[in-house]
């Protein structure tokens, strides 16, 4: 009998958090990435290949920022057959270059691995000054 009395207090414990729902009402949710509404997030595309015989240990993904918000890194997804294979943010320089490398093939003892091999989408995120329209006057 006291486990059943046990059970049922247990029950009742957990299931006054979903009688009282006010803990999460009134809490509004920005859906927004980016605060400023000044700035905005945009996106590159761009396909890396890397061949089966590739000899260098390393690959890149570089660019430039035009019109950068300053303190925001550039973010970097790399994906093969839709799935992430590697990220990476970048801090963007003063002249709004940012150039980030990988390892792409590593050597241990006499075996050599290769990391990268094949075909792959590269996402490149930017965060821009948004353009202001022209106006009419």
């Amino acid at each position: 009998m006291k486990y059943i009395i046990g059970m049922a207090v247990g029950i009742l414990l957990l299931l006054i958090p979903s009688f009282s729902s006010s803990v999460s009402q009134g809490v509004q949710w920005n859906p927004k990435l980016i605060a400023d509404d000044n700035v905005q997030l945009e996106k590159s595309i761009v396909y890396m290949h890397i061949p089966a015989d590739n000899k260098l240990p390393f690959g890149s993904v570089w660019g430039e920022v035009i019109n950068g918000a300053p303190g925001y890194p550039v973010i970097i997804q790399i994906y093969q057959n839709g799935k992430p294979v590697h990220f990476a943010q970048v801090d963007v320089k003063n002249d709004g270059s940012y150039d980030y490398y990988f390892r792409i093939r590593d050597v241990e003892g006499d075996k050599v691995i290769n990391i990268f091999q094949g075909d792959y989408t590269v996402y490149v995120f930017k965060t821009v000054y948004l353009t202001p329209t022209p106006t009419v006057t």
